[in-house]
């Protein structure tokens, strides 16, 4: 990997990291979602990255894709389970990772879990690189995580990472399976399980905060033009939250939902909804990114 790419995604690592600390003070009991968003997004722009995707914050049965919305009220309570999924990219160069917090103390033999169950994932990395069969690191993530009583959720995986590209090949699963792919040198991955109390299996709600572009085409609506605009500047291949939208464009809340409706209605911007476990239970997330670089692994967040 040429090594100035390589530098730009430990750069990444390295905000990430900071914002992950960052993050750790700002979430407290009854703060508003939408400050914790927005502070850690304003935080990696001060630190000299940008924002790989919209900060997720997912509570208990939650898996994935919540974000805030504009003017969210929602606040986090203490006995909260809050996911807390962080990018930064560089010049498109990403850095993934999250980690889940209870501010209780209930779920935290849960939490370490998943915490070990990604560890001894990243540990077989380490060990041996590329080569390494990625069905090793559903094995592991499995055995871990039953061993201790809990599920994996099986229809969540880990991914690649490319630049301007959040997910991409190959699918790094989190149960056993029979897949002969292997780890490749000069490729970013991230390796991210989830462990629940519930089914095993995340389904997607009605609600949607997260939005990427999909496919230019034409739209009758000004509003929805500019919108779509905007989007390929600023964000590319990344995706976005309507939040990020409305403090861009001078528009009015109802301008700005007939604009999203026309281009989800033509597909040139697809929707990310909240994934959720059944009704009840709770799910938690561990996840970091890493690179390949010849005989090397480097950990992006260390």
């Amino acid at each position: 990997m040429d090594s100035k790419i390589v530098k730009k995604y430990v750069k990444a690592g390295e905000i990430l990291k900071e914002t992950q600390e960052e993050a750790r003070k700002i979430i407290k009991s009854d703060a508003k979602l939408l400050d914790i968003a927005e502070g850690i997004e304003k935080f990696i722009v001060k630190s000299g990255g940008k924002p790989a995707f919209p900060v997720n914050l997912s509570f208990n049965n939650e898996a994935a894709h919540r974000t805030a919305d504009i003017n969210d009220e929602l606040t986090i309570k203490k006995e909260d389970v809050l996911k807390v999924d962080i990018g930064v990219h560089v010049d498109g160069y990403i850095a993934d990772s999250a980690f889940t917090i209870n501010l209780s103390g209930e779920w935290k033999d849960m939490i370490k879990v998943n915490e070990t169950a990604l560890n001894e994932a990243l540990k077989l990395v380490l060990e041996n690189g590329a080569g390494l069969e990625i069905k090793k690191i559903g094995e592991i993530v499995e055995k871990t995580i039953k061993e201790a009583g809990f599920k994996p959720v099986q229809n969540l995986t880990g991914h690649g990472l490319e630049q301007y590209i959040q997910h991409a090949p190959p699918s790094i699963p989190n149960i056993a399976t029979n897949d002969s792919k292997r780890f490749e040198e000069g490729h970013v991955y991230a390796i991210e399980p989830f462990v629940t109390n519930g089914s095993g299996l995340v389904k997607e709600g009605s609600a949607c905060q997260i939005f990427m572009a999909d496919e230019v085409k034409p739209t009758r609506d000004k509003t929805a033009r500019k919108i779509m605009e905007l989007i390929l500047k600023e964000y590319e291949t990344l995706p976005f939250a309507e939040r990020w939208i409305s403090g861009k464009i001078k528009m009015s809340e109802f301008e700005r939902k007939i604009a999203f409706r026309e281009l989800m209605q033509k597909k040139c911007i697809r929707a990310y909804p909240i994934l959720k476990d059944e009704n009840g239970c709770i799910v938690t997330q561990a996840e970091n990114s890493f690179l390949i670089d010849g005989q090397e692994v480097i950990l992006l967040v260390k």
